[in-house]
């Protein structure tokens, strides 16, 4: 057969997934203009699971027609060694596309179509990290035929992959019935359409315990969907709604959210990231929590939130004895919110361990305020500030709790340093979520001072 001509970057070469249903032993795309010879093809029919995964690569990609990409190469490479060491146990291979410390040659829906052939039999493997790379609807077909093969699989990132309705349809028709339980679906515009049979899959999977729709364009009518299933879902453990394209002032998607809180006392962590939640849509949130006894981490981050919503929350904190970590990043709550939540802190609250109030219009009093609840509060630990306006009180009862060794360096966005005799405060990289779209280049990618939310509680974490 003649070699098909190269095909740019991403370009699916099939039309849509059904139609890779349809014909699966079409060569995809970048055909190699290489031909195999029939010892080649006797060698890669005699190929056992024991040898090298890159070897395996390598002689699929030949008898494919498949042009080798590197980038999966050398991760192969990588996995081969682990094993040659014992580490076979428990691997996560990670073909993430955002990798800055090796050169990255995009992951394409054709090269994931090989590398589901070799490892839909390698059973030391129960995690894959292929985020940011350009699967799109046709990588999706791909990754449910390896979750049909592949029963080890405990946790998949498939974070901002150009995926679909389509291709999130064929996601969550495969998540019927699976061992799977963990999935990023992140950045993929599965839109409305998608997240409904997300939100059916959810009926029926009894092993899914996190699952991640940040950012995907749900509607309205998803997110409804999600929380009047989550009323009766009892394995879900975290879910994120980050960001729907929500319409009107009337706040449904919160109200329904908030019942379904007051009857599910499995989940454990709540993210409604820009869900344009204003003060009586905490005050749901808040009302609900005043029944539930589960919910350990509260992101509410980016919204419109200003001081009179904190009245609720500093209430409901005097009561409630589970919340853990609270994430108030990009509201407004300003010193009197701050004042509020200083004040059930000090007085009444003895189980949050990590509060977030960065960039939220807060002067020095309401930070003085925070700083002098942790003197009382051994509990709380974690406190992240930046953004805010600070004076020179506010970065003096900083230094001196980070000095006395009440607050760690690890567990806050600054650092005290002195110019000219005055004490000032800096911004370090550390937070709740701070790696939650993007890799360092060096050190730890998921290092807890980075990620401190997920650290205090670890749900559902990739392996």
């Amino acid at each position: 057969m003649a070699a098909q001509p190269p095909r740019p970057v991403g370009e699916r070469s099939m039309g849509s997934p059904r139609e890779a249903a349809r014909a699966p032993a079409r060569s995809p795309a970048w055909a190699s203009t290489q031909a195999r010879t029939p010892g080649a093809a006797l060698a890669v029919q005699r190929e056992s699971p024991e040898s090298g995964l890159q070897e395996h690569y390598s002689n699929l990609c030949m008898e494919k027609s498949q042009k080798i990409n590197p980038f999966i190469l050398h991760i192969l490479q990588k996995v081969d060694e682990e094993i040659k060491k014992g580490l076979a146990a428990g691997i996560t291979l990670n073909i993430a596309g955002n990798n800055r410390l090796v050169p990255v040659e995009r992951v394409t829906g054709e090269d994931f179509w090989i590398l589901s052939k070799i490892l839909k039999n390698c059973l030391y493997i129960n995690g894959l990290d292929v985020g940011y790379n350009l699967l799109c609807d046709v990588g999706a077909y791909y990754a449910t035929k390896l979750l049909q093969k592949q029963l080890n699989l405990i946790y998949l990132n498939l974070m901002f992959n150009d995926i679909g309705p389509e291709g999130g349809e064929l996601i969550a028709k495969v998540l019927h019935n699976r061992t799977l339980k963990y999935l990023r679906m992140t950045g993929n515009k599965i839109e409305n359409k998608g997240g409904m049979f997300f939100a059916a899959m959810l009926q029926i999977n009894s092993s899914l315990e996190k699952l991640d729709l940040g950012d995907c364009d749900l509607g309205m009518q998803s997110v409804i969907a999600f929380a009047t299933v989550l009323t009766r879902n009892q394995a879900i453990k975290a879910i994120n709604l980050n960001r729907p394209i929500l319409y009107g002032e009337q706040e449904e998607s919160t109200v329904h959210v908030g019942r379904m809180l007051k009857e599910n006392h499995c989940l454990v962590a709540l993210h409604m990231c820009k869900h344009d939640i204003k003060n009586s849509g905490i005050q749901q949130l808040c009302d609900a929590l005043y029944l539930n006894s589960s919910l350990r981490y509260l992101d509410v981050s980016c919204n419109k939130i200003t001081h009179d919503g904190m009245v609720y929350l500093a209430d409901v904190l005097k009561s409630n004895t589970t919340l853990e970590v609270i994430d108030l990043s990009f509201n407004r709550i300003e010193n009197a919110g701050a004042n509020y939540l200083s004040e059930t802190l000090t007085s009444h609250n003895r189980s949050l361990k990590a509060l977030s109030v960065v960039s939220n219009n807060i002067e020095g009093e309401g930070l003085v305020a925070l700083s002098q609840s942790m003197k009382t509060n051994l509990a709380f630990s974690h406190i992240y500030i930046w953004g805010n306006k600070f004076d020179e009180a506010t970065c003096v009862a900083y230094s001196h709790l980070i000095q006395m060794g009440r607050l760690k360096p690890d567990n806050t966005d600054v650092e005290p340093f002195v110019v000219d005799g005055r004490v000032y405060l800096a911004e370090v990289s550390n937070g709740l979520k701070k790696h939650y779209y993007w890799t360092s280049t060096y050190g730890e990618s998921y290092d807890h001072s980075s990620n401190a939310g997920f650290a205090l509680v670890p749900v559902g974490q990739q392996p």
